[in-house]
């Protein structure tokens, strides 16, 4: 009776500590969800459908259970560094830098966590990649190709306003590429023969201070360089724009849709799924070395006509029958 006793009591111990252990054994099987760290240099008022399409473009990818961690530097560039190394220490799966400001910041805090940028300058060209075609180390993305375009926002300006005499160009000397633009810019006024006046805005306030001084300069009409402040401060822009009576063009379609003149560039939107599906592929295995930098194949005109009349502007039929989108 004794012995039964006893191997009940070793039986029920045995079960117990296997039923104790059993639930760490089903933890320990559970896959880990992914984390994936969103550095955005603009805000999440201002990057709220964009958000939509790179988690569209995760689930075109299949990676579906993910987690996204959001951090946002609202056209202040300075508190991107230690922005980067929060998602380095914690660490995440892969970083999403969204514009140049974000990936020059994740790019100097790591060399190892994938990272997929979105931005308008040529990642070569600023020495986020060694080509486009082979990346090269923990870095690829997609390029929107907005700065390279300054050139041509100028020409299709001046087709739109011919009586300007002097264009200004609102630009953020904070912003890396800001040199770069301004070049590609110079070359296209000196090759039509425009006269342009640089305006500088690094924050909200002077963004006001420079159409002010466009304003009193008598400048036609107004160029806004790609920069991820100037996409925060959208409805401010817009704003003054009207206000002063400035025909002004922008590299972005948002801008028009909330009332801007004109737009010429790539679709951000897109530009974000793309970078979404090759999040989702680094997840499942995929390097960054191996995927070659994205370029839009299309560049969208957009044109608000409503604004064009406010303005008093007639916009040319043919401009408005190349326009991608024609807003009434």
């Amino acid at each position: 009776m004794q012995i039964d006793q006893l191997k009940r009591r070793e039986f029920i111990t045995l079960l117990g500590g296997a039923a104790a252990a059993w639930p760490l054994v089903v933890r320990a099987q559970q896959p880990a969800v992914p984390v994936i760290g969103f550095l955005g240099s603009t805000s999440p008022e201002a990057a709220a459908h964009l958000i939509a399409a790179y988690r569209q473009g995760l689930d075109d990818a299949g990676s579906r259970n993910v987690a996204i961690e959001f951090r946002w530097a609202s056209g202040h560039y300075d508190r991107l560094p230690a922005m980067a190394a929060e998602f380095v220490k914690r660490p995440v799966a892969v970083i999403l830098a969204a514009a140049l400001p974000s990936a020059v910041a994740a790019k100097t805090a790591t060399a190892t966590i994938p990272i997929v940028f979105v931005m308008g300058a040529d990642p070569v060209r600023q020495g986020i990649v060694a080509s486009l075609n082979r990346p090269g180390g923990n870095v690829t993305g997609i390029s929107q190709f907005h700065g390279e375009l300054g050139g041509k926002r100028l020409e299709l300006l001046r087709e739109l306003v011919p009586s300007a005499t002097t264009i200004a160009v609102l630009s953020n000397p904070n912003n890396p590429n800001a040199e770069n633009h301004l070049r590609d810019v110079q070359t296209a006024a000196r090759s039509i023969g425009q006269k342009i006046d640089v305006v500088i805005a690094r924050t909200e306030a002077e963004i006001d201070a420079a159409f002010a001084r466009a304003v009193r300069e008598r400048v036609g009409s107004l160029l806004v360089a790609d920069d991820p402040l100037y996409s925060v401060r959208r409805d401010q822009l817009v704003a003054l724009a009207a206000r002063y009576a400035l025909p002004t063009i922008y590299y972005a379609r948002e801008f028009p849709a909330a009332g801007g003149l004109v737009s010429y560039g790539s679709n951000s939107s897109d530009n974000l799924r793309q970078a979404g599906v090759y999040t989702g592929r680094i997840l499942r295995g995929e390097r960054p070395a191996d995927l070659p930098v994205l370029q839009p194949t299309r560049f969208e005109l957009v044109i608000n006509l409503k604004t064009a009349k406010a303005l008093g502007l007639t916009i040319p039929l043919t401009l408005q029958a190349a326009a991608d989108e024609v807003i009434d």
